[in-house]
């Protein structure tokens, strides 16, 4: 059957996109193009900063300055202190080795001038400061010093530091009386302070080489001889022989004084003191010459030759060890520490006389008659001795 037409129009699509919205058809216009990306983020834009309130603050600015300033200043400062380090051991301008004193009580910037005069340094300032920085202006010592050429201020202060002065000696030989010693003690020129006046006690001195700086005071020396003594007399009292017929240690002092005066030969000592001993123990006379001469003359006993006349030996007084039965009551010398380790320990003989053998030593005895020949060997050297003598002046005449 046929399907009669109707009145409905048909589909336009022209006018169907025309009755689409705006938007639908600006879609359906770019169905076909490739869609468009969608643009970048534009970059944020920089601000200037602001500066802070605290960097702007005059206080902080001028702490600032400080800081620096302070910096250069340390700055500085160390680089002074190295070139003053360089220049204080540095080789200085000593050409030659020059003999340096320093006095007792001179203060650092004193030495430094002084230094400076005599040539040992360039800059006392730089040496005052040196000593000062490196804390030794109290470890200086008074004395006298040798200083090489070339040595560095560096050096200077460590010798000066050190004490390592030069030493000067003086020799006082065993048997001086004490009055002689003093004289010697005077005599020195390298001692200071006044001459001593009192004489000290006979024996009292330790015959030794004293060793001292320039500028030492003379009663020091005095003293370091009496405690040297002291010490000496302690040892050997300690070490004696138990059987001495000795009763204290000043009985040895004297004893010791007597050989000294005896004989200056060392090896003669010990049997020296034994003559001696041997004596004592058999109640006999020491019988020794310079004891007489010590009675007689006291400290200037032995300032010149001297022989003994028979008048003088027959004259009374108190060291007459002929007359006396004991020791005397004193030392007749100052004793050297060989002297009192003699008659510590005295050679083990039997020996009760000795003269002068004309050797420059001694003949030892045992018996009154063998002691007579060696005496009359003894005035034969002498007489001999005279014959030469005369002889030898008619020849100069």
């Amino acid at each position: 059957m046929n399907v009669p037409d109707t009145d409905m129009p048909e589909n336009d699509p022209a006018d169907h996109d025309a009755d689409a919205p705006p938007m639908a058809q600006a879609q359906a216009e770019g169905a076909e193009e490739t869609a468009p990306r969608e643009p970048a983020p534009r970059a944020k834009e920089r601000l200037p900063r602001r500066r802070s309130r605290r960097v702007r603050n005059p206080f902080v600015v001028a702490l600032s300055a400080i800081l620096s300033l302070l910096f250069l200043f340390v700055l500085g400062a160390g680089f002074a202190l190295y070139l003053g380090k360089v220049e204080f051991e540095r080789r200085g301008p000593l050409e030659t080795a020059k003999t340096v004193v320093v006095a007792r009580g001179q203060g650092v910037q004193s030495i430094a001038q002084q230094l400076a005069r005599e040539g040992a340094i360039d800059i006392p300032l730089l040496f005052s400061a040196g000593v000062t920085l490196y804390k030794a202006q109290d470890k200086l010592q008074a004395g006298e010093y040798e200083l090489k050429p070339g040595v560095s201020m560096r050096e200077i202060m460590d010798i000066m530091s050190s004490g390592k002065t030069i030493l000067h000696g003086l020799t006082v030989p065993e048997g001086l009386t004490s009055k002689q010693v003093i004289a010697l003690v005077n005599a020195s020129e390298m001692l200071s302070g006044p001459l001593v006046d009192a004489v000290p006690a006979e024996g009292s001195l330790l015959p030794e080489t004293y060793k001292f700086t320039r500028g030492t005071p003379r009663d020091q020396v005095i003293k370091r001889m009496r405690a040297d003594l002291n010490k000496a007399l302690e040892v050997a009292w300690q070490k004696r022989d138990p059987s001495l017929p000795l009763k204290s240690p000043a009985e040895l002092l004297v004893l010791a004084s007597i050989v000294e005066k005896e004989t200056g030969i060392a090896e003669e000592r010990p049997r020296v003191a034994a003559v001696f001993v041997n004596r004592l123990r058999k109640g006999m006379r020491l019988q020794s010459d310079p004891t007489i001469l010590y009675g007689l003359h006291g400290g200037d006993a032995w300032t010149m030759p001297r022989t003994l006349t028979r008048s003088e030996l027959d004259q009374p007084n108190p060291y007459n060890t002929y007359q006396i039965d004991r020791l005397p009551p004193g030392p007749i010398a100052n004793v050297g520490v060989a002297a009192l380790e003699a008659v510590a320990r005295p050679a083990d003989t039997k020996d009760l006389y000795f003269v002068a053998d004309g050797t420059g030593g001694h003949a030892f005895a045992e018996t009154l008659a063998e002691h007579n020949k060696n005496v009359a060997r003894w005035r034969e050297v002498e007489k001999q001795r005279a014959q030469n003598g005369a002889a030898a002046a008619q020849s100069t005449q």
